[in-house]
């Protein structure tokens, strides 16, 4: 089900690069990486937040707090690649579990590559189980960022 739809480009980019990321956080070191691979590739950025609805909700429930969570990151990541001129096709996807979310959107969607942020420290992230599913069952290039677990890392990007 994917909840949001927001396509923002002008340059008529074919290429599309899944950002995908969940539970509040998207460290800056990876969106700055997502924006550079976007810009050499004259590619479409699609940031995703995966809302993880629990079991004892119906898979459609509203989760208005985590939808409440998701928009302001996925502004500031729009804000971010718009200021480096990189188109965003923003997306709000639902699942049990985040690889539970990201099979619900690559079954609608294609995307040439994904960066998966993996966590630093014990910030959250996709978790190393996660990780390895990822890298044997995604459908495109997969590239896993963990940013250096010393730096401070940030709840919303800027």
């Amino acid at each position: 089900m994917n909840v949001l739809t927001r396509r923002r480009d002008g340059t008529g980019s074919t290429r599309r690069i899944l950002i995908p990321f969940t539970r509040g956080h998207l460290d800056k070191t990876v969106l700055d990486a997502a924006i550079r691979i976007a810009r050499a590739e004259d590619a479409t950025l699609v940031p995703a937040y995966l809302i993880l609805v629990p079991l004892e909700f119906a898979l459609d429930a509203q989760m208005s707090q985590e939808f409440e969570r998701a928009i302001p990151l996925l502004e500031a990541v729009e804000t971010a690649a718009s200021r480096e001129g990189i188109p965003v096709d923003a997306r709000i996807e639902t699942g049990r579990t985040p690889t539970h979310a990201l099979e619900r959107l690559w079954d609608a969607e294609h995307f040439d590559r994904i960066v998966v942020p993996a966590p630093a420290g014990r910030e959250p992230g996709f978790r190393p189980k996660e990780l390895e599913w990822l890298l044997t069952h995604a459908p495109s290039e997969t590239v896993i960022l963990r940013p250096d677990p010393t730096l401070r890392l940030v709840d919303s990007v800027s």
